[in-house]
């Protein structure tokens, strides 16, 4: 491997952080240890700071060490588009990282990857699903679909539509512990909650055309909406989700709306957010273009 150049640099570098290790680094990039080793104290030496905390147990970044990984990212992803693009005339190719939510992935864009695959097969659709949320400027995803109002950065983002949120418990909760009637009756009940920091703590309703929030506690929170919904549907606790989540729950009757009356109808808005710009590679605006044509919700 070349090594001589900035880019082999950034290549090392960037290796060593996805593999945690500068001896896993060193086995992936065929190079000894040492020789990774040195190429990282180089690195340090030219920047004229420390990247990298080295210890028998743990590696970490300095917020320097972060910075520049995040920069050898973008700058390794540019290169390998632009040589992609020259040796295929153009035709889109590469490895396209997409990141969404666990139930909405599974219900609604993994279909969707199946037939853009099917279309560009010359482009490498990097799937993850999970509900964390994703540093996009930090190279962790080219396109990651989400959910909720977005903060102000950067990023650009495309609407891809709508989902509602719906309270939903088991009939076998429902027979232990009773219906709520209203949504103070609440108070009283075992309420599943989200645990991220994106989320809402309070459950918002409505009254008389005015919305409120209620504050609901209760033993279990997690990060996962099929989590919440499996959950409910075992019976645990009363939950608050997305309604596309658990559709064909409710059609079985393993779960029940509830204080459909009090819904304050606040439809959540889905958005494929990436970064945009004239350099925006062509796999990432296709996906990006795919969604929008495709995306159902």
């Amino acid at each position: 491997m070349d090594v001589g150049g900035r880019s082999g640099e950034m290549d090392v570098f960037v290796t060593v952080a996805r593999e945690g290790s500068l001896s896993a680094a060193a086995r992936a990039l065929g190079l000894t240890p040492s020789a990774v080793s040195r190429i990282i104290a180089r690195t340090e030496q030219r920047l004229g700071t420390r990247l990298l905390l080295r210890t028998t147990r743990a590696l970490t970044f300095t917020a320097e060490g972060e910075a520049f990984l995040r920069g050898a990212r973008r700058i390794l992803a540019d290169m390998a588009e632009v040589e992609d693009a020259i040796a295929d005339q153009g035709v889109p190719r590469g490895r396209l990282r997409v990141s969404a939510a666990l139930v909405h992935g599974r219900l609604a864009i993994v279909p969707l990857v199946a037939a853009f695959s099917a279309r560009y097969p010359n482009i490498v659709v990097d799937l993850t699903l999970g509900d964390e949320v994703v540093d996009i400027l930090g190279g962790q995803a080219d396109v990651a679909v989400r959910f909720g109002h977005l903060p102000d950065s950067p990023l650009t983002a495309r609407r891809l539509g709508t989902t509602g949120q719906v309270v939903v418990a088991s009939p076998d909760y429902l027979e232990r512990h009773g219906t709520p009637q209203e949504p103070e009756d609440l108070l009283r009940h075992n309420c599943l909650r989200f645990n991220f920091r994106r989320a809402e703590p309070n459950w918002p309703f409505i009254r008389d055309g005015q919305v409120f929030s209620l504050k609901v506690s209760g033993s279990i929170e997690c990060n996962s909406g099929e989590a919440l919904a499996q959950l409910a549907r075992g019976g645990a606790g009363i939950a608050r989700i997305g309604e596309f989540s658990v559709k064909e729950d409710l059609q079985r009757g393993e779960l029940i709306s509830l204080l459909a009356d009090w819904n304050p109808g606040d439809d959540e808005p889905i958005h494929a957010v990436f970064v945009g710009g004239p350099a925006m590679p062509a796999r990432v605006r296709l996906f990006v273009d795919f969604l929008l044509e495709h995306h159902r919700m």
